[in-house]
């Protein structure tokens, strides 16, 4: 099996597991990778973690499939299936699985070894990023004339501003985990080994929060990104709003009668 779910209460953890190809990403993975995030937002589980067996993320598109499509009459059936579905929510599936999806819950790449290509794809779908301080990032596509088709040219821009994301992606240059932290591509580095553990505990305690509030903020931060001030406010407002009646009372509450005080939250 090319992926599995790996449940501990509130945190599921998506396993990729194809360690014999770096966990390159073929047809079958990308619709179990699907499944798997679909069975998350779903269900109980309230932050997923991402990880790659085997001492890597992901390697990107399984450059043997590509290979195999050089015969054009196989070529055009594949892409056939790939097509986006104009005036749709962006909510199908990418060449490499969950890329286009939009999810209600959070999710934390815990990145070892190689996330590249298709694979930095994938990292950048995620809300955070943990990277072990030997892991990488980068375009390897470029030297195959491989395109990024899985929010890679849409999202690299957007954490590490247009110029570098253009010379990260050009290039096809391999991005260390301490230049990933230092420019926006990841949000914590950790020793070699301890992604997928400092992950699980960042995801734990995401988790323990009182969770419309979580998801209201995650919401607004993306939904706003690139919107006028005065829109965003609305669409904040609005979210904010819902939490809060949901919610926010019963933590105030919750804090009038003792809790979190003097700056101690192992109670909340």
């Amino acid at each position: 099996m090319s992926v599995h779910i790996e449940k501990d209460g509130d945190v599921w953890t998506i396993v990729n597991d194809r360690p014999e190809a770096r966990n390159a990403v073929d047809t079958d993975h990308a619709v179990a990778l699907v499944e798997a995030f679909r069975e998350f937002d779903d269900g109980a589980a309230k932050v997923a973690v991402f990880w790659g067996k085997g001492g890597h993320f992901c390697a990107g598109w399984d450059l043997k499939l590509a290979a195999s499509l050089q015969d054009p009459e196989k070529r055009e059936a594949y892409f056939d299936t790939l097509a986006f579905p104009v005036g749709h929510a962006p909510s199908e599936r990418g060449p490499l699985g969950p890329s286009r999806m939009e999810l209600s819950k959070p999710v934390i790449a815990a990145i070892e070894g190689a996330a590249v290509a298709g694979g930095m794809e994938l990292a950048l779908w995620c809300d955070i990023r943990v990277m072990a301080e030997t892991a990488f990032q980068g375009v390897f596509c470029r030297r195959w004339g491989i395109t990024l088709m899985d929010g890679g040219s849409v999202r690299l821009p957007r954490l590490v501003g247009q110029g570098r994301a253009l010379e990260i992606a050009l290039t096809g240059r391999k991005v260390q985990a301490e230049e990933c932290e230092r420019i926006g591509l990841c949000e914590k580095v950790v020793p070699e080994g301890e992604a997928r553990d400092a992950a699980e505990a960042m995801a734990r305690e995401i988790a323990r929060f009182p969770q419309e509030a979580v998801r209201a903020d995650r919401r607004s931060i993306i939904e706003t990104r690139g919107m006028a001030v005065r829109d965003g406010l609305k669409v904040e407002f609005a979210n904010g709003l819902e939490a809060i009646r949901r919610e926010g009372t019963a933590g105030a509450a919750r804090f009038r009668d003792g809790a979190g005080r003097h700056g101690y939250f192992e109670n909340i």
